[in-house]
């Protein structure tokens, strides 16, 4: 077999691969004994029809269609693997000669993975950051526990609108002048503070009384779901209805014992607190880790192919896709509901994209540079994770991930999650 190679545009490399005739010769011979034992030819058993009958049943092209299927990708894979090079991206094919009694010409358009220098991933200095938890803090938690058991109670006469406070309100909303859809709402239960309404209308609300009418003035944010007004300054005439005030029960013993496994507001502190920074001591370690891994990635040099970033922002909106049908809304009413462009959503995911398939070729080449390889025991270990996640039994697993041809996939993964962790156990202390 012969390679050829030359440089094509956006990093891409176009290989020119030529296979000896004899070999695809045998690889269209093959094909007619493999399509024989398939289809039922009267006159001959399962088989046993000769290649010329084979030709005739199908047709020349559809037997060398066939042979390709097959001797195709091989001789693609021993080119790969002669020229050292791993793919980025899923190539485009060109057959520029498949007849028989000639070599085989295959010309194949790819985009190799960029080459890493790395830099400094071991021993790194990593500051771990422990949020202080204080006395205000704990209060600030209790009082959340409060607020899930207040009251709301008519406000007395002559009250004005706190945040916080429960209103009833009509509004009635206008852009350049005009009353426009959607910006309409009677007896409109709002509470304030909550942040239901475009960002500054409930703060314009705090300080009127039952009765009172108002204008609010407010500008949409430019990626309101509704096109119209999205961006556009809008007056809302409201009248305040109702009010009612939050109350919130007491801190006390008492109420302790009700909202708690608890007997004294001490012993609920004391739980509070050490919770709060059992968490806080979490959360910093798992920071840590993260901060670790993105100065690794930032100390590695590579010139990442625009096509692996379009296939990360591919594979994250199937991602976000699922996500949406599990929550019972496809992907498609989504955008009709948010107004979306799909191209600014693609640009809302570049940024992240970019970042992980940069931390991704950096892992890898960490791996390759540390020698660290996954095992079968790592494969059954991370077999079995996944099956107490799903439910199921790791035989099952194991299974549906050999079905969808995902082993390779998973041993990437946990080669990742193996390399991520070398970097975090040799962080500086």
């Amino acid at each position: 077999m012969k390679v050829s190679r030359e440089n094509g545009e956006n990093q891409q490399v176009v290989l020119t691969i030529e296979a000896a005739a004899e070999d695809w010769d045998k690889a269209i011979a093959q094909a007619a004994k493999n399509i024989a034992k398939e289809v039922n030819i009267p006159g001959f058993r399962r088989g046993k029809a000769p290649r010329h009958i084979i030709e005739q049943r199908i047709g020349k092209e559809a037997l060398i269609d066939e042979a390709y299927e097959k001797f195709g990708p091989k001789v693609f894979d021993e080119a790969m693997a002669e020229e050292k090079l791993e793919l980025a991206s899923y190539p485009s094919f060109e057959r520029v000669q498949a007849e028989e009694g000639k070599p085989f010409i295959l010309k194949a358009t790819v985009t190799p993975k960029p080459e890493v220098t790395l830099g400094e991933y071991k021993g790194l200095k990593v500051e771990k950051k422990v949020e202080e938890i204080t006395d205000e803090t704990v209060m600030q938690h209790i009082d959340k526990m409060r607020d899930r058991k207040a009251q709301m109670v008519d406000a007395p006469e002559g009250a004005e609108a706190q945040m916080g406070d429960l209103t009833t309100i009509d509004f009635k909303g206008f852009v350049d002048g005009e009353a426009f859809e959607g910006g309409e709402g009677k007896d409109y239960p709002l509470q304030l503070g909550s942040g239901s309404f475009i960002p500054g209308f409930e703060d314009q609300l705090v300080g009127m009384k039952v009765g009172e009418e108002r204008e609010v003035k407010v500008t949409f944010p430019e990626d309101y779901h509704s096109e119209k007004v999205a961006g556009k300054e809008a007056v809302f005439k409201c009248k305040l209805n109702k009010l009612k005030n939050k109350v919130l029960p007491d801190l006390n013993d008492e109420f302790v014992q009700q909202a708690s496994v608890f007997k004294t507001v001490d012993e609920l502190k004391k739980d509070v607190r050490d919770k709060l920074e059992k968490a806080a001591e979490s959360k910093a370690e798992n920071d840590r880790r993260v901060a670790a891994i993105d100065k690794a990635a930032e100390n590695a040099s590579m010139d990442i192919p625009d096509v692996m970033v379009e296939d990360r922002i591919d594979q994250m909106l199937r991602e976000f896709a699922m996500r949406l049908e599990q929550q019972g809304m496809k992907f498609e009413q989504y955008l009709q509901y948010t107004g979306g462009d799909m191209m600014k959503l693609r640009d809302q995911y570049r940024e992240t994209a970019e970042k992980n398939v940069r931390t991704d070729l950096m892992l890898e080449a960490v791996a390759k540079a540390e020698k660290i390889e996954v095992t079968g025991d790592d494969i059954r270990t991370e077999i079995a994770m996944m099956a107490q996640l799903y439910n199921a039994t790791p035989a099952q697993v194991q299974k549906i991930v050999r079905q969808q041809g995902r082993l390779n996939d998973l041993a990437v993964t946990v080669m990742r999650r193996k390399t991520a962790k070398f970097i975090v156990d040799n962080i500086a202390e």
